[in-house]
């Protein structure tokens, strides 16, 4: 199936989404959606004839555990509701500690890159496989952006990719915004990678844009697509027709028109790219030794099939055993992976190897990443505190890591705040308690629900 030109669905732009022209299709945020049911504009884009691809972000394949049944469940929930012919994820871990290395369970709310070593590739392959096993059409994963590299790993990301491809017969989602963070943050070449990974596994492309700082590349979502980003288009357009290019945006959202100026432009590099592709293999004699070299990246307008012989086809499975991971594997993935999100996030010895400056960089953000969640998951705190929110949030994230869900870590901050003695304005003071009470909601009355209850009857008494 060929998709097109895109753009990702997100509820504040929603109506700017519905608006524009030469639509093909869209991508939601699985997450996002409900299991049973779809905001109206999904169902009037679906109406149109528009696919709607569910994008996840939340299982975690790279990570040490088996992904979660009850996630892998949702996700295919969403799938059979759209109606979709692919659902996509990240080539990523999102939490780690647990029973596998028996410490408490820690989330980053962001996604960290995998090691590009033997054993993490071992793993992620079982976890593709499982989730493969799991869903209802065929899974594609996505190349991530990284601020920090791994010490010692013994692939480059082409080659890490084109063996997950070898063996799991998964499709790709390459996002030519991320082979560019990865060019600045960590020295790899986009033009590289491009020729190492099997282009011909593509499912499509993400585009997007972000900033530069110190030196440092920000794949925010949230700025104008840059010009080196459109030239790694170019690049991989040059290789292959991908079926399906896509323009990310998550926040900083800008009117409907600067959206449809950047799809334009987005159209023009491909077809740039594609006439000359056509003028550079014109232009090699048929008799000439590179000839076969320069017309190898046909164009496809298919989801493809990736060319490597154990590659199965859609969620078929080769009759050949497909192993597991080497024994350790799982145990040393898990004990690497806590380490580096526990000095991430709890503010331990940062793992030998690393790159301490680049760790802050990306302790930091990650933190600021709460903060800006969670004002958006429960607005009324910012509200409330005002200009104390941030740097209130930021205080409370050093020394409390992420161990649930960005709702979950809401009320925890709140809770932070009233036990440790509340707002100086009763006025603020009340309503925050309020909030607290409005979603709280019955449960065993823990410790900090006994502190909290005691704060509130001091209040009441005044």
């Amino acid at each position: 199936m060929r998709l097109g030109i895109g753009i990702g669905w997100r509820p504040e732009i929603a109506a700017e989404v519905e608006a524009l022209t030469g639509i093909d299709w869209v991508e939601a945020v699985a997450e996002n959606l409900c299991a049973d049911h779809l905001p109206g504009s999904l169902v009037r884009l679906r109406e149109r004839g528009v696919t709607v691809v569910p994008h996840g972000v939340s299982l975690g394949l790279g990570g040490a555990d088996r992904p979660a049944p009850e996630r892998l469940a949702g996700l295919a929930a969403r799938a059979e509701l759209l109606g979709t012919p692919l659902v996509t994820e990240h080539i990523a871990f999102v939490r780690a500690g647990g029973p596998l290395t028996a410490s408490p369970r820690l989330e980053a709310g962001h996604l960290l890159p995998v090691p590009r070593t033997r054993d993490a590739l071992d793993v992620l392959c079982e976890n593709v496989r499982i989730a493969q096993d799991a869903l209802p059409v065929p899974l594609a994963l996505e190349n991530i952006a990284a601020l920090i590299s791994w010490p010692d790993e013994e692939l480059t990301e082409g080659q890490f990719l084109a063996e997950l491809v070898e063996r799991t017969g998964v499709r790709l989602l390459i996002d030519v915004a991320n082979l560019h963070t990865n060019h600045v943050n960590r020295g790899e070449d986009p033009a590289k990678a491009l020729d190492e990974l099997p282009v011909e596994a593509i499912a499509y492309v993400h585009v997007a844009g972000g900033v530069e700082k110190d030196g440092v590349w920000h794949d925010t979502h949230a700025h104008p697509v840059t010009a080196p980003v459109l030239d790694v288009l170019a690049e991989l357009r040059s290789r292959v027709d991908p079926p399906g290019v896509l323009l990310e945006r998550d926040d900083a959202f800008p009117p409907g028109a600067e959206l449809a100026a950047e799809l334009e432009t987005i159209r023009g590099t491909l077809r740039s790219a594609a006439r000359a592709g056509t003028v550079a293999r014109a232009a090699v004699p048929p008799s000439s030794p590179a000839a076969p070299a320069a017309a190898a990246p046909a164009a496809s307008s298919a989801l493809p099939t990736p060319s490597a012989p154990s590659a199965p086809s859609g969620n078929e499975r080769d009759t050949e055993p497909l192993g597991a991971p080497r024994p350790g594997a799982r145990d040393r993935t898990a004990v690497a992976q806590t380490a580096l999100l526990s000095a991430l996030v709890a503010g331990t010895p940062a793992p030998e190897g690393f790159d301490h400056r680049r760790l802050r960089v990306q302790s930091r953000a990650l933190a600021a990443k709460r903060a800006d969640v969670v004002a958006k998951v429960a607005p009324e705190l910012p509200e409330i505190l005002g200009d104390g929110y941030r740097p209130a949030f930021l205080s409370y994230a050093r020394s409390r890591p992420m161990n649930g869900g960005y709702r979950r870590d809401a009320m925890e901050f709140v809770e932070r705040i009233l036990v440790s003695g509340g707002l100086p304005d009763p006025v603020a003071q009340r309503r925050l308690t309020h909030w607290w009470e409005d979603r709280s909601g019955p449960r065993p009355p823990g410790r900090t629900t006994r502190l909290v209850r005691a704060a509130r009857a001091v209040l009441v008494g005044k």
